[in-house]
């Protein structure tokens, strides 16, 4: 599955962003956002079904991010919102074919991953 992601940049604390991953290929079960800090490990976020029906998120972004599918667009997108910087990392969309799927081991094809920069 061939993967892209867009909507990265510079935001202010408090701010928000949203990104979209774009998916081409065969089908998945599963689609999950990682982020990962300047050397630091991939660290999960959020997660959500191919219908769409079930979702996951990370504790650090419950209640904050919300993550979406969108069939006819053959994407999904997440939206981030009270930005902290803490949330700074460059993101990564994947698919899996398992669900629930918290972990990159679960996750079998990776965008390239978008910057997202939260400055205090």
């Amino acid at each position: 599955v061939h993967l892209a992601e867009s909507g990265g940049g510079l935001v202010q604390a408090g701010e928000s962003l949203r990104l979209s991953c774009t998916a081409r290929g065969r089908a998945f079960a599963a689609m999950g956002w990682f982020r990962q800090a300047p050397g630091g490990e991939r660290e999960f976020v959020a997660a959500i079904t191919d219908s769409g029906t079930n979702r996951f998120y990370a504790e650090s972004v419950e209640g904050r991010f919300t993550v979406s599918r969108d069939h006819a667009e053959n994407t999904m997108s997440l939206q981030m919102s009270s930005l902290k910087p803490e949330d700074t990392g460059v993101y990564y969309c994947a698919v899996g074919s398992l669900w629930p799927a918290l972990r990159p081991s679960e996750y079998h094809d990776w965008g390239q991953g978008t910057q997202v920069t939260v400055s205090s």
